[in-house]
C-alpha cells in the first residue's frame, strides 16, 4: 500500500474532523490512504495551532468542488458551520509593536507588578477618543477589543487614523468618572489641555483623593508641553508614567468601545454633530458604575499577562 505523505487542505479538514467524532488516528490513516505519521502531526498541530482561522466559506466551497465536484454555495457552507457553533471571526486589530516598544511594555509592567488593586483605585484613567458619523455610528479605533484569540495568525498590526467629526476627552476610576468633554474642532493644544481638562475636571479629583492621586494621561505631545507640567506640579497631581503603545492596558479603552456600541445601538440616526454630541453625552451618563470598576480591578490581571507574554498584545 502507497502512503500519501501530503494531503491538501479539504482532506485534512476531512481527517481532523474524523478524528473528533472519536475515530483513532490508525483508522482514519488507513481509511484515506495517508501515513500515520502524517495524520499524527496533522492532529497534534491542529490541538496546538487550530485549523487555518482566515479561510473563508466561499475558500471551504471552492475546496470541496475542487475535492468532490460537487458545487454548494458559500451561504450553504456559513449555515452549516454555524450549525455547529462556527462563526466567522475578523483579526484583532492591534498597533504596531517593535522590540522596543515590548521591552518598554515588559519593564513597566514589571515596575507595577506589586500594584495593589487599592493602588489601582487611586489612578485617574484618561482618554481621547475620536468618534463619527459613519454608517453604523461605531466608533473606529486604531486598537479593537475582540474576543478573539490572541495567536499571531489571528493579529493585524496596522496605523489607521480614520476620518472623524469628534474628539471627546474623559477619564474613570473606582467610584467615579468625569464629565464627557468634546473638544471643538478636534484639536487639542497644551494651553487647552490646561484650561478645559486639568483644571475643572482632573483638579477636582485631585482635591477628592488626596495626597495617593494619580493621574494617568496619554502621552501625546500636548500633555508633555511645560504649561501643562507646571500646572501639575502647581496643583500636586502625580503623573503615572506610561510608555507608548499602550492601549490594551489603558481600561477606558473598553469604556469607550462600551459607549461606542452604545452610541450605535440608538433608534434615531445621527445626523450632525450636535445629534453625536447629545448622544453620546448621555450614553456616557448611561454607562454603569459597575463596567466603569471592573475594568480599573483587572490592571492587576492586564499587567501580569503582560508579562508573562513578554510585552505582546494582551486580549483586553
Amino acid at each position: 500500500m502507497s502512503f500519501r505523505h501530503h494531503i491538501e487542505e479539504f482532506m485534512r479538514r476531512r481527517n481532523i474532523g474524523k478524528i473528533e467524532e472519536g475515530r483513532k488516528i490508525t483508522d482514519v490513516a488507513r481509511e484515506f490512504d495517508i501515513a500515520h505519521s502524517v495524520v499524527s502531526r496533522l492532529w497534534k498541530s491542529f490541538k496546538t495551532n487550530g485549523m487555518n482561522r482566515r479561510t473563508t466559506a466561499q475558500q471551504v466551497a471552492n475546496q470541496f468542488l475542487a475535492a468532490s465536484g460537487k458545487q454548494i454555495s458559500r451561504k450553504t457552507v456559513a449555515r452549516r458551520l454555524r450549525g455547529e457553533g462556527l462563526y466567522a471571526r475578523r483579526p484583532v486589530v492591534c498597533v504596531q509593536l517593535t522590540g522596543q516598544h515590548r521591552t518598554a511594555r515588559l519593564q513597566w509592567c514589571r515596575e507595577h507588578h506589586n500594584w495593589t488593586q487599592q493602588d489601582w483605585a487611586c489612578v485617574l484613567f484618561s482618554d481621547e477618543s475620536r468618534f463619527s458619523l459613519s454608517s453604523d455610528c461605531r466608533r473606529q479605533l486604531i486598537w479593537q477589543e475582540s474576543g478573539t484569540a490572541y495567536r499571531p495568525e489571528n493579529i493585524q498590526e496596522k496605523d489607521r487614523y480614520p476620518t472623524c467629526s469628534i474628539m471627546v476627552w474623559a477619564g474613570i476610576m473606582i467610584n467615579g468618572r468625569t464629565r464627557l468633554h468634546v473638544v471643538a474642532n478636534g484639536i487639542m493644544t497644551g494651553q487647552r489641555y490646561v484650561d478645559e481638562v486639568l483644571l475643572p475636571h482632573v483638579r477636582l479629583f485631585r482635591g477628592a483623593v488626596g495626597d495617593k492621586f494619580v493621574f494617568m494621561d496619554e502621552n501625546t505631545t500636548c500633555h508633555r508641553t511645560l504649561t501643562v507640567q507646571d500646572c501639575l506640579d502647581n496643583e500636586g497631581i502625580q503623573r503615572l508614567v506610561w510608555p507608548a503603545r499602550f492601549p490594551d492596558l489603558n481600561p477606558i479603552k473598553n469604556v469607550c468601545d462600551a459607549l461606542g456600541r452604545q452610541d450605535a445601538g440608538r433608534n434615531y440616526p445621527l445626523t450632525n454633530k450636535n445629534t453625536l454630541i447629545r448622544a453620546l453625552t448621555e450614553e456616557w451618563d448611561k454607562l454603569p458604575q459597575q463596567l466603569l470598576d471592573n475594568v480599573v480591578q483587572s490592571m492587576v490581571r492586564r499587567v501580569e499577562c503582560c508579562i508573562t507574554i513578554y510585552g505582546g498584545h494582551i486580549p483586553y
